[in-house]
C-alpha cells in the first residue's frame, strides 16, 4: 500500500512539474534546459537511435567498462551549437528573420550526405549541414562571406609592427612537468592564427617542391570535403589580408572574380581557377587537415588536407580515418584521451577555436618524413659526438590549432613545424630544467613516442650545465620545484627577448 501511495505521489509531481514547465515563457524553458544540459552533458532533446554502427551509450546489465574508460557514445544526434542568427548580420541582403528556426528533426532527417558536394545536391533549400543551414543559404552567402561575423571569432588586427625581414615565430615552448597525456588545450588568440615569418618564401618554395615530388602524400581529398576545403582556404586569406595588409590584398573582377594578390611573391592568384587546398599551398606556409561529421555515426573522418610537416605518417596513410583511428599509434590516447576527443568535436562550437603544442628533438631540420624517409635512420642510433656537434639538435614545435567552420562544421586542424637551436635554451630561464626533468622521468610509453633518445647523450649534459648555470647567474632560484612554467607555452621575458631578436 505504502509503495502504490509512493507512486502515486510521484506521478502526481512529475505532471505538475511538466504542466509548470509548459507555463513558463519560452526563454524561461530554455533556461531550465540549459541548466539541465549542463548538469547532464550527454542530456539532449535528440533522440538517441543506436544501430549496428553506432555501438550504445550504455553497457549491458552488469557490465563495467574496463578500468576508467568510459562506455562508448552515440554522437549520431549531437549536433554542434548552431549559430544562425548570424545569417542575417554576415548578408544583410539575403532579408532572413534573425530569429528564424529550424527545427532539429528536420536537419537531422535532411542532412547533406557525408560524400555529397553541397553545390550538386538535389532540393538545397531543404538540405542541411550539420550546423543547421541549408544549402540555398550557404549559396546565397557566396563566396568569401563574412566569416567573422557567422563563427564569432573577430578578425585580426594589423600587425604594425611587422618586419618580413627580421620577423620571428614566437618562442613555444610545450614543455609540461608533471607530464602525462592530456589535450593540454588553450584558447586561441585570434590574432595568431597565422604567423608569417621570415622563412616565408623558403617555406613556400619547399612545400611547393613536396607536393610536386610526393603528390597525394601531402595533398588530397575526397568527396563531400568541398565546401570544408572552401571555407578553410577564405577564412585563411581573409586573415593574412587583415593581419598583414602590406603585403596581402583580395578583390573581386567582372573577367575573372575573386583574385588573391601577394605582395611577398609578386604574384596573384585567381580563386576560381584553382582548387581550393592548391590555393593554400601556394599562398600559406601551414598544414591544414579537415575533419567532417559523419551522419550515419557522428563522428569525425580526415576527409581532406595539405601537410607537409608531418613526421611518421601522410595525407596518403591517413585519409579517411576516424579520429580515433588517426591517433592510435600514440600512447594512452585510447584510455586517457579518446572518450574526450570524440565528445570535444560533437560539441566544439565555432566561435572557440583552441591552441595548442607537440613537441620532440630532431637532428637538423626534417619537415616532411614519410614512414621509411631515410631520414628516420638517424634516429635508430646515437650518433658519435664528433658527428653530432649540439649545433645540429634542434627542439621541433608543431604549433597547432582547432576551430570549427561555421557553414559545414567541419573542424580543422592546422599547425606548423617550427624550428629551434637548443643552444637558445641556454639563455631561456627555467627550459633547460624542465627539458632534463622531462627527459630524465617522463613516462617511458610516451619519451619512446617522442623518440628522443637518439640525440639525449649530446643534450643531456648540455641542458644539466646550463641549469647550473641559471641558478649562478641568478636567472632562477636555487631548487626549484621544477614543475610547468606560468608563462607555458613560452618562458619567463620571452616576449622581451623575442622582440629584440627582430629588432624591436
Amino acid at each position: 500500500m505504502m509503495s502504490e501511495s509512493f507512486v502515486v505521489v510521484s506521478v502526481i509531481g512529475l505532471l505538475l512539474s511538466l504542466l509548470s514547465l509548459l507555463l513558463i515563457s519560452k526563454p524561461q524553458q530554455q533556461m531550465v534546459y540549459s541548466r539541465l544540459s549542463s548538469w547532464a552533458p550527454f542530456t539532449s532533446h535528440h533522440r538517441h537511435n543506436p544501430s549496428s554502427k553506432t555501438p550504445p551509450r550504455s553497457l549491458s546489465p552488469g557490465k563495467k567498462p574496463p578500468g576508467n574508460v568510459p562506455p562508448p557514445a552515440d554522437y549520431k544526434d549531437i549536433f554542434p551549437p548552431w549559430r544562425r542568427e548570424a545569417l542575417s548580420i554576415a548578408r544583410k541582403d539575403l532579408c532572413l528573420d534573425p530569429v528564424t528556426e529550424v527545427p532539429d528533426f528536420l536537419v537531422r532527417e535532411h542532412l547533406i550526405p557525408f560524400t555529397a558536394d553541397y553545390r550538386t545536391c538535389k532540393s538545397p533549400s531543404s538540405t542541411y549541414t550539420p550546423m543547421g543551414i541549408s544549402l540555398s543559404e550557404v549559396a546565397s552567402l557566396g563566396d568569401f562571406t563574412d566569416y567573422a561575423e557567422l563563427s564569432g571569432v573577430p578578425l585580426p588586427e594589423p600587425y604594425q609592427d611587422f618586419n618580413l625581414d627580421t620577423a620571428l615565430p614566437r618562442p613555444y615552448r610545450p614543455l609540461r612537468w608533471g607530464y602525462h597525456q592530456t589535450m593540454a588545450l588553450n584558447r586561441l588568440q585570434p590574432d595568431w592564427w597565422l604567423e608569417v615569418e621570415k622563412t616565408y618564401v623558403e617555406r613556400i618554395k619547399e612545400r611547393k617542391h613536396l607536393f610536386s615530388t610526393n603528390g597525394n602524400m601531402v595533398l588530397d581529398y575526397l568527396p563531400g570535403s568541398e565546401l570544408g576545403c572552401k571555407e578553410v582556404m577564405e577564412m585563411a586569406l581573409q586573415f593574412l589580408c587583415a593581419r598583414y595588409p602590406q603585403y596581402f590584398s583580395l578583390c573581386e573582377s567582372e573577367d575573372h572574380g575573386y583574385v588573391f594578390h601577394n605582395g611577398i611573391l609578386h604574384n596573384q592568384t585567381v580563386i576560381r581557377d584553382m582548387h581550393p587546398l592548391h590555393v593554400l599551398l601556394e599562398n600559406v606556409p601551414e598544414d591544414f587537415a579537415v575533419m567532417i561529421r559523419n551522419p550515419e555515426d557522428g563522428y569525425y573522418y580526415f576527409r581532406a588536407g595539405i601537410l607537409c610537416s608531418s613526421l611518421g605518417w601522410s595525407v596518403k596513410s591517413k585519409l579517411g580515418m576516424q579520429l580515433k583511428e588517426i591517433h592510435s599509434p600514440i600512447p594512452d590516447y585510447k584510455e586517457k584521451m579518446e572518450f574526450s576527443m570524440d565528445r570535444y568535436f560533437a560539441k566544439l562550437p565555432t566561435s572557440r577555436p583552441i591552441q595548442r603544442g607537440s613537441w620532440g628533438l630532431e637532428v637538423d631540420t626534417p619537415l616532411f618524413m614519410p614512414p621509411g624517409d631515410p631520414h628516420e635512420k638517424l634516429r635508430e642510433s646515437q650518433l658519435p659526438e664528433a658527428e653530432l656537434p649540439l649545433s645540429r639538435i634542434h627542439l621541433r614545435v608543431d604549433w597547432q590549432t582547432l576551430r570549427r567552420l561555421p557553414l559545414s562544421g567541419a573542424i580543422i586542424f592546422n599547425f606548423k613545424a617550427l624550428f629551434t637551436p637548443v643552444e637558445e635554451f641556454r639563455e631561456e630561464p627555467y627550459i633547460p630544467a624542465l627539458l632534463t626533468t622531462i627527459l630524465h622521468h617522463g613516462k617511458p610509453s610516451i619519451m619512446a613516442y617522442k623518440n628522443t633518445w637518439h640525440v639525449e647523450h649530446v643534450v643531456l649534459p648540455a641542458l644539466q650545465r646550463w641549469m647550473k648555470e641559471q641558478e649562478e647567474r641568478g636567472l632562477v632560484p636555487r631548487g626549484w620545484d621544477v614543475g610547468t612554467l606560468q608563462e607555458a607555452p613560452f618562458f619567463p621575458g620571452w616576449e622581451e627577448v623575442w622582440r629584440g631578436r627582430q629588432g624591436f
